[in-house]
Protein backbone atom coordinates (compact mmCIF):
# COMPACT_ATOMS: atom_id res chain seq x y z
CA UNK A 1 0.00 0.00 0.00
CA UNK A 2 1.71 3.35 -1.19
CA UNK A 3 1.37 6.77 1.05
CA UNK A 4 -1.28 7.54 -0.62
CA UNK A 5 -3.99 5.11 -0.29
CA UNK A 6 -3.24 5.50 3.84
CA UNK A 7 -5.94 7.69 4.97
CA UNK A 8 -5.28 10.55 7.01
CA UNK A 9 -6.38 10.54 10.63
CA UNK A 10 -9.41 12.85 11.43
CA UNK A 11 -8.91 15.55 13.23
CA UNK A 12 -10.16 16.01 16.67
CA UNK A 13 -13.92 17.48 16.81
CA UNK A 14 -13.69 21.45 17.78
CA UNK A 15 -16.25 20.86 20.05
CA UNK A 16 -14.89 18.12 21.47
CA UNK A 17 -11.50 19.60 21.64
CA UNK A 18 -13.17 23.26 23.16
CA UNK A 19 -14.80 21.03 26.01
CA UNK A 20 -11.66 19.42 27.31
CA UNK A 21 -9.62 23.12 27.30
CA UNK A 22 -12.45 24.25 29.18
CA UNK A 23 -12.08 21.93 32.14
CA UNK A 24 -8.26 21.53 31.89
CA UNK A 25 -8.73 25.27 31.98
CA UNK A 26 -11.19 25.18 34.97
CA UNK A 27 -9.12 22.59 36.99
CA UNK A 28 -6.07 24.75 36.51
CA UNK A 29 -7.70 28.50 37.33
CA UNK A 30 -9.14 27.31 40.67
CA UNK A 31 -6.39 25.41 43.02
CA UNK A 32 -9.73 24.33 45.28
CA UNK A 33 -11.25 22.59 42.36
CA UNK A 34 -8.13 20.84 41.23
CA UNK A 35 -8.63 19.45 45.03
CA UNK A 36 -12.18 18.71 45.02
CA UNK A 37 -11.48 16.94 41.96
CA UNK A 38 -8.29 14.84 43.45
CA UNK A 39 -10.58 13.66 46.52
CA UNK A 40 -13.22 12.61 44.15
CA UNK A 41 -10.91 10.90 42.62
CA UNK A 42 -9.86 9.08 45.78
CA UNK A 43 -13.14 8.11 46.40
CA UNK A 44 -14.36 6.55 43.26
CA UNK A 45 -10.56 4.40 43.40
CA UNK A 46 -11.91 2.90 46.61
CA UNK A 47 -15.03 2.17 45.47
CA UNK A 48 -14.30 0.71 42.23
CA UNK A 49 -11.65 -1.14 43.52
CA UNK A 50 -12.70 -1.78 47.30
CA UNK A 51 -13.34 -5.38 47.78
CA UNK A 52 -9.69 -5.56 45.66
CA UNK A 53 -8.10 -3.14 48.02
CA UNK A 54 -9.60 -4.43 51.26
CA UNK A 55 -6.71 -6.65 52.96
CA UNK A 56 -9.44 -9.13 55.07
CA UNK A 57 -12.86 -10.48 54.53
CA UNK A 58 -15.40 -7.28 55.50
CA UNK A 59 -17.88 -9.66 56.69
CA UNK A 60 -15.46 -12.25 58.40
CA UNK A 61 -15.33 -13.05 62.21
CA UNK A 62 -13.07 -13.77 64.69
CA UNK A 63 -13.40 -14.11 68.60
CA UNK A 64 -9.98 -14.10 69.22
CA UNK A 65 -9.34 -11.02 67.98
CA UNK A 66 -12.13 -8.51 68.75
CA UNK A 67 -12.00 -5.28 69.43
CA UNK A 68 -8.21 -4.67 69.11
CA UNK A 69 -6.66 -1.18 68.58
CA UNK A 70 -5.39 -0.08 65.46
CA UNK A 71 -1.98 -2.15 64.51
CA UNK A 72 0.26 -3.18 61.61
CA UNK A 73 -2.12 -5.98 60.91
CA UNK A 74 -5.54 -4.16 61.50
CA UNK A 75 -4.92 -0.37 60.33
CA UNK A 76 -8.39 0.46 61.54
CA UNK A 77 -8.33 -2.20 64.47
CA UNK A 78 -11.66 -4.48 64.45
CA UNK A 79 -14.68 -4.39 65.60
CA UNK A 80 -16.64 -6.52 68.65
CA UNK A 81 -16.89 -9.54 66.32
CA UNK A 82 -12.73 -9.48 65.20
CA UNK A 83 -13.73 -7.63 61.58
CA UNK A 84 -11.61 -5.43 60.12
CA UNK A 85 -12.86 -2.17 60.44
CA UNK A 86 -10.39 -1.06 57.66
CA UNK A 87 -11.95 -3.83 55.51
CA UNK A 88 -15.16 -3.10 56.07
CA UNK A 89 -14.56 0.74 55.77
CA UNK A 90 -12.89 0.76 52.56
CA UNK A 91 -15.48 -1.65 50.79
CA UNK A 92 -18.32 0.69 52.29
CA UNK A 93 -17.57 3.06 49.94
CA UNK A 94 -19.15 1.53 46.70
CA UNK A 95 -22.56 1.38 48.68
CA UNK A 96 -22.35 4.48 50.24
CA UNK A 97 -21.31 6.69 47.01
CA UNK A 98 -23.77 4.11 44.73
CA UNK A 99 -26.69 4.83 47.28
CA UNK A 100 -25.88 8.56 46.73
CA UNK A 101 -25.35 9.04 43.17
CA UNK A 102 -28.59 6.85 42.45
CA UNK A 103 -30.84 9.06 44.72
CA UNK A 104 -29.72 12.37 43.20
CA UNK A 105 -29.66 11.07 39.63
CA UNK A 106 -33.19 10.26 39.94
CA UNK A 107 -34.41 14.03 41.65
CA UNK A 108 -31.82 15.87 39.40
CA UNK A 109 -33.90 14.57 36.22
CA UNK A 110 -37.22 14.20 37.57
CA UNK A 111 -37.10 17.44 39.11
CA UNK A 112 -35.11 19.23 35.89
CA UNK A 113 -38.29 18.22 34.06
CA UNK A 114 -41.22 18.93 35.94
CA UNK A 115 -39.51 22.22 36.59
CA UNK A 116 -38.73 23.16 33.36
CA UNK A 117 -42.39 22.32 31.62
CA UNK A 118 -43.39 24.16 34.53
CA UNK A 119 -41.24 27.52 34.04
CA UNK A 120 -41.61 27.14 30.58
CA UNK A 121 -45.23 26.82 30.23
CA UNK A 122 -46.98 27.85 33.33
CA UNK A 123 -50.28 27.95 33.93
CA UNK A 124 -52.24 24.94 35.98
CA UNK A 125 -49.31 22.85 35.54
CA UNK A 126 -47.35 25.47 37.23
CA UNK A 127 -50.15 26.05 40.32
CA UNK A 128 -50.52 22.18 40.71
CA UNK A 129 -46.25 21.54 40.61
CA UNK A 130 -46.11 24.48 43.16
CA UNK A 131 -48.64 23.08 45.86
CA UNK A 132 -46.98 19.45 45.38
CA UNK A 133 -43.58 20.99 46.13
CA UNK A 134 -45.11 23.24 49.25
CA UNK A 135 -46.55 19.91 50.73
CA UNK A 136 -43.13 17.68 50.02
CA UNK A 137 -41.24 20.84 51.37
CA UNK A 138 -44.02 21.24 54.40
CA UNK A 139 -42.57 18.15 56.10
CA UNK A 140 -38.95 17.98 58.08
CA UNK A 141 -37.06 16.34 55.48
CA UNK A 142 -35.59 13.52 56.91
CA UNK A 143 -38.62 12.88 59.30
CA UNK A 144 -40.24 12.37 55.59
CA UNK A 145 -37.57 9.55 54.72
CA UNK A 146 -37.87 7.63 58.17
CA UNK A 147 -41.69 7.51 57.15
CA UNK A 148 -40.75 6.12 53.43
CA UNK A 149 -38.39 3.87 54.49
CA UNK A 150 -40.44 2.59 57.32
CA UNK A 151 -44.16 2.61 55.14
CA UNK A 152 -42.17 0.76 52.07
CA UNK A 153 -39.53 -1.40 54.12
CA UNK A 154 -35.54 -0.81 55.02
CA UNK A 155 -34.08 -2.03 51.71
CA UNK A 156 -31.31 -0.30 49.54
CA UNK A 157 -33.69 0.69 46.79
CA UNK A 158 -36.14 2.38 49.13
CA UNK A 159 -33.36 4.26 50.77
CA UNK A 160 -32.91 5.37 47.36
CA UNK A 161 -36.20 6.31 46.63
CA UNK A 162 -36.88 8.08 49.61
CA UNK A 163 -33.58 10.28 48.92
CA UNK A 164 -34.80 10.84 45.73
CA UNK A 165 -38.12 11.85 46.74
CA UNK A 166 -37.16 14.63 49.11
CA UNK A 167 -34.46 16.15 47.17
CA UNK A 168 -36.76 16.40 43.98
CA UNK A 169 -38.04 20.33 45.58
CA UNK A 170 -34.65 21.40 45.58
CA UNK A 171 -34.54 20.67 41.65
CA UNK A 172 -37.67 21.43 40.27
CA UNK A 173 -37.85 25.02 42.31
CA UNK A 174 -34.75 26.20 40.82
CA UNK A 175 -34.95 25.21 37.62
CA UNK A 176 -38.10 26.62 37.36
CA UNK A 177 -36.97 29.92 38.80
CA UNK A 178 -34.18 29.56 35.79
CA UNK A 179 -36.46 28.84 32.81
CA UNK A 180 -39.00 31.33 34.04
CA UNK A 181 -36.31 34.22 33.70
CA UNK A 182 -34.84 32.88 30.33
CA UNK A 183 -38.04 31.97 28.33
CA UNK A 184 -38.59 35.25 27.01
CA UNK A 185 -34.71 36.18 26.55
CA UNK A 186 -33.68 37.38 23.35
CA UNK A 187 -31.28 34.07 22.65
CA UNK A 188 -34.80 31.93 23.15
CA UNK A 189 -36.89 34.28 21.08
CA UNK A 190 -34.40 34.02 17.99
CA UNK A 191 -34.45 30.15 18.68
CA UNK A 192 -38.04 30.85 18.36
CA UNK A 193 -38.46 32.48 15.55
CA UNK A 194 -35.66 30.29 13.63
CA UNK A 195 -38.49 27.89 13.41
CA UNK A 196 -37.58 25.53 16.99
CA UNK A 197 -40.37 23.85 18.57
CA UNK A 198 -41.08 24.27 21.89
CA UNK A 199 -39.28 21.11 23.54
CA UNK A 200 -35.64 22.04 21.36
CA UNK A 201 -35.77 25.58 22.54
CA UNK A 202 -36.46 24.42 26.28
CA UNK A 203 -33.95 21.48 25.78
CA UNK A 204 -30.97 23.27 23.88
CA UNK A 205 -31.04 26.59 24.56
CA UNK A 206 -32.91 27.15 27.80
CA UNK A 207 -31.88 24.62 29.98
CA UNK A 208 -28.24 24.70 29.31
CA UNK A 209 -28.23 27.96 30.79
CA UNK A 210 -29.97 26.64 33.78
CA UNK A 211 -27.58 24.24 34.24
CA UNK A 212 -24.55 26.02 36.47
CA UNK A 213 -26.59 26.80 39.59
CA UNK A 214 -27.87 23.18 39.53
CA UNK A 215 -24.63 22.08 39.48
CA UNK A 216 -23.97 23.38 42.66
CA UNK A 217 -27.21 21.72 44.21
CA UNK A 218 -26.15 18.40 42.59
CA UNK A 219 -22.88 18.82 44.65
CA UNK A 220 -24.25 19.67 47.96
CA UNK A 221 -26.87 17.04 47.64
CA UNK A 222 -24.68 14.02 46.90
CA UNK A 223 -23.13 14.95 49.92
CA UNK A 224 -26.39 15.75 51.79
CA UNK A 225 -27.54 12.25 50.73
CA UNK A 226 -24.82 9.90 51.77
CA UNK A 227 -25.69 11.77 55.46
CA UNK A 228 -29.21 10.94 55.05
CA UNK A 229 -28.49 6.92 54.10
CA UNK A 230 -25.80 7.24 56.98
CA UNK A 231 -28.51 8.45 59.49
CA UNK A 232 -30.96 6.13 58.28
CA UNK A 233 -28.50 3.33 59.03
CA UNK A 234 -27.92 4.65 62.03
CA UNK A 235 -31.12 4.66 63.36
CA UNK A 236 -31.75 1.13 62.05
CA UNK A 237 -34.11 1.94 59.22
CA UNK A 238 -31.12 1.89 56.48
CA UNK A 239 -29.08 -1.29 55.09
CA UNK A 240 -29.08 -3.81 57.65
CA UNK A 241 -26.27 -5.30 59.23
CA UNK A 242 -24.27 -7.34 58.28
CA UNK A 243 -23.43 -5.22 55.22
CA UNK A 244 -20.50 -2.88 55.17
CA UNK A 245 -21.95 0.87 55.74
CA UNK A 246 -20.10 4.11 57.28
CA UNK A 247 -23.60 4.77 59.02
CA UNK A 248 -24.12 1.15 60.31
CA UNK A 249 -20.28 0.92 61.26
CA UNK A 250 -20.77 4.67 63.25
CA UNK A 251 -23.82 3.30 65.45
CA UNK A 252 -21.88 0.29 66.00
CA UNK A 253 -18.87 1.85 67.25
CA UNK A 254 -21.09 4.43 69.33
CA UNK A 255 -21.83 1.55 72.04
CA UNK A 256 -18.32 1.03 72.29
CA UNK A 257 -16.46 4.70 72.68
CA UNK A 258 -17.21 5.48 76.59
CA UNK A 259 -15.72 1.97 77.04
CA UNK A 260 -12.01 2.99 75.05
CA UNK A 261 -12.87 1.71 71.78
CA UNK A 262 -13.01 4.26 69.84
CA UNK A 263 -11.81 3.25 66.62
CA UNK A 264 -15.20 1.82 65.84
CA UNK A 265 -17.01 5.14 64.80
CA UNK A 266 -13.89 7.34 64.21
CA UNK A 267 -12.67 5.63 61.21
CA UNK A 268 -16.08 5.24 59.37
CA UNK A 269 -16.98 8.90 61.15
CA UNK A 270 -14.03 10.34 59.28
CA UNK A 271 -14.99 8.65 55.86
CA UNK A 272 -18.17 10.01 56.22
CA UNK A 273 -16.89 13.55 56.94
CA UNK A 274 -14.57 13.72 54.14
CA UNK A 275 -16.76 12.19 51.13
CA UNK A 276 -19.39 15.13 52.27
CA UNK A 277 -16.76 17.61 52.53
CA UNK A 278 -15.67 16.19 48.78
CA UNK A 279 -18.85 16.94 47.27
CA UNK A 280 -19.24 20.48 49.46
CA UNK A 281 -15.81 21.71 47.58
CA UNK A 282 -17.26 20.11 44.34
CA UNK A 283 -19.84 22.22 43.77
CA UNK A 284 -17.92 25.50 42.36
CA UNK A 285 -15.96 23.58 40.09
CA UNK A 286 -18.97 21.73 38.24
CA UNK A 287 -20.56 25.08 38.01
CA UNK A 288 -17.90 26.61 36.21
CA UNK A 289 -17.36 23.18 33.34
CA UNK A 290 -21.06 23.81 32.65
CA UNK A 291 -21.47 27.24 32.58
CA UNK A 292 -21.89 28.37 28.74
CA UNK A 293 -20.95 31.96 29.79
CA UNK A 294 -17.65 31.05 31.17
CA UNK A 295 -16.50 28.91 27.86
CA UNK A 296 -13.04 30.32 26.82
Amino acid sequence: MTDATIPAPKPASPRRQGSFDHIVYVLKDNPVTMLAFAMFAVLIFAAVLGPALAPYDPLATDAAIALQPPSAAHWFGTDNLGRDVFSRTIVATRLDLLISVAAVAISFVVGSALGAAAGYWGGWLDVALSRVLDTIMAFPLFVLAMGIVAALGNTIENIVYATAIINVPFYARLVRAEVNIRREAGFALAARLAGNSDIRVLALHIFPNALPPMMVQVSLNLGWAILNAAGLSFIGLGVRPPTAEWGIMVAEGANFIVSGEWWLAIFPGLCLMFAVFTFNLLGDGLRDMVDPRRRT
